[in-house]
């Protein structure tokens, strides 16, 4: 059987950005998890004792707090940096625009409407910033449900799907005076996005390794199983079920934005080894 890489896949630069910046900070801990991926939180906790805190509480004065990279609500920040604790700011600065827009734009009279998942802490994050708030839209059809005023400014959650973002672009610009959509969709996921469409028109089977509870790698899931309909996701090696190889001439593989090399590498070595 022939195992295929896809052309982009993995860690994109805010996630080796945020593991650079927690690599050179030992003995602190991360506010939230830095990414989501826990074998490789796991990693920096074991080498580099960067420690994970939930509640931003918990932080005292003369700890270094690391921001993740999805972002945190800005109250929290600010009372972080008013609390004598030492901040570091590992948010990917993909993230940190849609915030900056959502600021600007509800000081401006727009309605800010973000596309994304509400309980993803980037889309706190991003609506915290929204001076006189923000409303949350699943899909096309949560718009449908909605009045706004005559300006909206549309913004996306870093990781979702293109297609579906301008699904909603595409509903709401014949119908208001004022439409501004910002492409907050980062080129990364672009990328990913592209490449496991390709890989998985032509594979027997699709293996996509990440968290569960990571929005790109969802994303890169679901792309994978509208065209080869034998795609599963996985955190590691561990969860493969060999069985799914039976039959297959052609496996394709990719990754999501927070999963590490050696995790790949161990996923590829394992069906090797296995089904070769």
């Amino acid at each position: 059987m022939v195992i295929e890489l896809a052309e982009n896949y993995g860690f994109c630069f805010g996630v080796k950005r945020a593991i650079k910046i927690a690599e050179e900070n030992k003995d602190s801990a991360t506010y939230g998890p830095l990414i989501h991926n826990s074998k490789e939180i796991a990693r920096l906790d074991k080498d580099f004792n960067v420690g994970l805190i939930e509640d931003f509480k918990s932080f005292k004065a003369g700890d270094t707090a690391i921001v993740r990279t999805h972002g945190i609500v800005k109250d929290e920040l600010e009372q972080l940096h008013k609390s004598g604790i030492n901040v570091i700011d590992a948010t990917c600065p993909f993230v940190t625009k849609p915030q900056e827009i959502a600021q600007e734009m509800s000081e401006e009279g727009y309605d800010v409407v973000i596309f994304g998942d509400a309980a993803h802490p980037e889309i706190k994050g991003v609506q915290s910033y929204a001076t006189h708030g923000a409303i949350v839209v699943t899909d096309v059809e949560d718009v449908k449900k909605l009045k706004f005023k005559e300006k909206i400014a549309l913004i996306s959650q870093t990781t979702r799907k293109v297609e579906d973002y301008l699904a909603i672009a595409n509903y709401l610009v014949p119908r208001y005076k004022e439409v501004r959509v910002f492409n907050t969709i980062c080129n990364a996921t672009f990328d990913n996005q592209l490449a496991v469409r390709d890989i998985s028109e032509i594979s027997d089977v699709m293996i996509i390794i990440g968290g569960k509870n990571s929005s790109n790698t969802k994303q890169l899931f679901n792309i994978a199983k509208e065209k080869c309909s034998d795609s599963y996701h996985i955190e590691d090696e561990n969860e493969i079920d060999y069985s799914w190889f039976e039959g297959k001439e052609r496996c394709g593989v990719s990754a999501g934005a927070s999963t590490p090399d050696w995790i790949i590498k161990n996923v590829i070595n394992a069906i090797e080894k296995r089904v070769n």
